[in-house]
Formats: structure tokens, sequence, C-alpha cells
């Protein structure tokens, strides 16, 4: 059930919003220039990697060694705005689509981070990674990423029709004030590096 209304929801959606989708591409190409998409690996469901897209939001300055510039630096007036509002992230209704996300579940973050996570921090691949989430509604990058962690496993263990829809609801509240988008002097989020209880890694 879950994952034909997410089919059905994400294929309204992005009919309904496809005029916004094409002007956003239209501002990041005249603004940031090509490629519009920014395209990703991420873990899925169980880990199983797929490529996650949103529009591209910060541009590709690199220092004298070659190395991107950190987030904060990269990121342009356009992409700041995109994010406040979470527009970046349209595109992803193509992954619901396709089968890679779900609406709502546990943020899919970077492949890196896999060996990372303790036996209880993994639960949360037990699903499919979503649009947004019960950490995304309870503090986004405002959390730090224990408590963010927490939050996934929670709503894995706890997973239903009614939850996900109030996450849907309050995401829209969240969206609308703008809440959580930074942590602290990042711009996002700052790097996951493990947790202290390193002996519960899988």
């Amino acid at each position: 059930m879950k994952r034909f209304l997410d089919f059905m929801c994400s294929l309204l959606l992005l009919i309904i919003l496809l005029p916004i989708i094409l002007l956003i591409g239209l501002l990041v190409k005249l603004k940031l220039g090509s490629p519009v998409l920014f395209k990703q690996k991420r873990p899925g469901l169980h880990g199983k990697p797929f490529y996650l897209y949103k529009f591209r939001s910060m541009t590709d300055e690199r220092g004298h060694t070659g190395n991107l510039l950190p987030d904060y630096i990269r990121l342009t007036s356009v992409g700041k705005l995109l994010r406040r509002y979470s527009l970046d992230e349209l595109p992803q209704l193509i992954n619901v689509i396709k089968g890679d996300l779900s609406l709502v579940g546990p943020r899919p973050l970077l492949m890196e981070y896999l060996p990372l996570y303790t036996q209880e921090q993994a639960k949360r691949h037990l699903v499919r990674p979503g649009i947004t989430g019960w950490a995304q509604v309870n503090g986004r990058n405002a959390i730090s990423w224990e408590e963010k962690f927490e939050l996934d496993v929670w709503y894995v263990n706890n997973q239903s029709l009614f939850l996900d829809w109030k996450i849907l609801f309050l995401t829209i509240k969240k969206v609308i004030k703008s809440e959580g988008i930074r942590h602290d002097n990042h711009a996002t989020m700052p790097v996951f590096r493990g947790s202290l209880n390193k002996y519960e890694k899988m």
C-alpha cells in the first residue's frame, strides 16, 4: 500500500509541479551553469546503492590544492534559497517513482557512512529511505547525528500510514518556517565520523 501511494502521489506532484521544476532548472542553468542536477550515489533499502537527484546548489570552486572548497563557501545565494524552502529536493520525486525512495523514511546519507554505524543505527536501512522523515520534522540539521539516528530508528520501529501523513503535514510546516536548515556553523550538517560507542559497530 505504501509503495502504491508513494508512486501515485509522486507522479501527481511531478505533473502539478512541472512548471515550477522547469523554472528552477532554468534558474540553476543561468546562475550555476551545467549540470543542472546534482547526482550522487546514496545507500537505499538494505544499503543498496542508487543515484539521488537534487537541483545543484553549489559551485565547483576548488582551492590551490585542487580539493573542493567548504560547502559554506561554494553555496550560492540561489542555492541558499532552494535549500531554505527544500526546492532543491523536488527532483527526488523521480527517485520515488523509480522506487529508490519513499516520500517518508530516513534520509539517505553518504555511502561512506555505512561502516560507521552502530548495529542500532544501521536499522535505519531496514526501510526504504525518504524525501522527508521523522528526524527532519524533529530538528532536521539542528540536532546531533546521534539524535537524528535515534529518531530514524524510532520511525523504523513505529512506521504506519498515519505516521507518514503526520510527517508530511509537519514537513510542510517546517519548510514554510525554514526551520533546522543548518547545524551550528555548517551549511547543513558536519561530517559524520562515527559514534562514541565504537564497540557496537557492525
